[in-house]
């Protein structure tokens, strides 16, 4: 997406909220209903602004941000998996699916590897550049046999319980991974070790790290940032 896009969808949705939000004193009850019709709307324009062909391109020239492409987590500490306390790390991936899958780090470095350098997009205005390596999930559902009933997908992790949910045709995007290599090598904890969920095609707190489950449905779910008022739909 280009930056004026960006910048008229995130104008607009504040200008609304804004102005929904100052009824709150008068009216909190009516003013969150309102609120959640403007989330719905804004959905709507942006679901039917999204491409699947739309490509995030990145000069091959284009230098990566490296060391400083930021670290958050909502831990206290930068979650490490622990594999004498809890096993060998899996992401299972289950739901609406035929095939379910539980599948080692070692596993998904067998699937067809996609290697790609993209943007980041963060809520907060700035973005980053970074080359990840990782399985497409479109690859990951042809692999599970995601059923019709599969509309959307629930992205989890072991960041204390973090997840946020993603529409279907946003998840089976060509540039939407899951991830387990950053400019060269193996992620570190830092950025979501051992996998985490990378596209530009969604703004950064929906790109779950530390993942642990992947989960189609039928349903549409919430998020941890969602579920605190932040867009659940997310999109760039």
């Amino acid at each position: 997406m280009s930056v004026d896009r960006r910048r008229f969808l995130t104008i607009s949705a504040a200008s609304l909220s804004g102005a929904l939000l100052s009824a709150c004193d008068r009216n909190p009850a009516g003013a969150q209903k309102l609120l959640a019709l403007a989330e719905r709307g804004n959905q709507r324009v942006e679901e039917a602004l999204f491409r699947h062909t739309a490509m995030n391109h990145v000069p091959a020239s284009a230098p990566v941000a490296g060391s400083s492409f930021p670290k958050y987590m909502i831990s206290k500490t930068v979650p490490v998996w622990d594999t004498a306390a809890r096993g060998v790390w899996r992401l299972e991936v289950s739901g609406a699916v035929r095939r379910p899958l539980s599948l080692t780090l070692d596993d998904l470095m067998k699937l067809p590897r996609i290697t790609q350098k993209v943007d980041h997009f963060c809520v907060e205005g700035w973005n980053a550049r970074a080359t990840w390596s990782g399985v497409r999930v479109s690859d990951l559902a042809r692999a599970v046999q995601a059923t019709d009933d599969a509309q959307y997908v629930d992205f989890a992790s072991f960041d204390e319980g973090y997840h946020e949910s993603w529409d279907m045709a946003s998840a089976m995007h060509p540039q939407t991974l899951i991830a387990y290599g950053m400019d060269g090598y193996l992620l570190t904890p830092g950025h979501g070790a051992p996998a985490r969920l990378h596209s530009p095609v969604k703004l950064g707190y929906k790109n779950t790290k530390y993942l642990t489950r992947v989960v189609f449905m039928p349903a549409q779910n919430g998020g941890y940032w969602s579920d605190q008022g932040y867009e659940w739909y997310g999109g760039t």
